[in-house]
């Protein structure tokens, strides 16, 4: 019985361990969490961004002060990935992941660090101003 008990014990700590798994949203994950929303994201604690995802995969984008970009959305390699209407730049590509908070983000881009953080979802549509709005 002696010789059990360090065995029993290692192995009920590992038991509690969390499990390091690729745990990414995948794209019906992410499409039944954010389709209907609006959600506002932070980087490094500051606000960085809003989103609202539309029906059949379509994004309004915004940084935070700036003009809106309709796009959309699509997976590539377990990522998910965005291009925008009047954007040259080449598509956009994260991993997601669910947390006890909202969706956390990681920027796929080489040599980028950016993590974004879901900081609040919400129903309301993302109002767009800018230079063309108005008459």
């Amino acid at each position: 019985m002696s010789r059990l008990l360090p065995t029993l014990t290692l192995a009920l700590t590992l038991a509690a361990l969390p499990v390091l798994a690729d745990d990414r949203m995948s794209a019906a994950e992410f499409e039944d969490y954010t389709t209907g929303h609006t959600l506002t994201f932070s980087f490094m604690g500051t606000p960085y961004g809003v989103e609202q995802y539309l029906p059949n995969r379509r994004v309004i984008w915004a940084f935070m002060g700036e003009d809106c970009q309709e796009g959309r959305w699509y997976e590539d390699e377990g990522n998910i990935c965005f291009v925008y209407d009047h954007s040259p730049i080449a598509p956009q590509c994260w991993s997601f992941w669910r947390t006890e908070d909202g969706l956390r983000a990681i920027f796929a881009g080489e040599g980028s660090s950016t993590e974004l953080y879901e900081v609040e979802r919400s129903r309301t549509p993302l109002i767009c101003e800018g230079p063309d709005v108005g008459v």
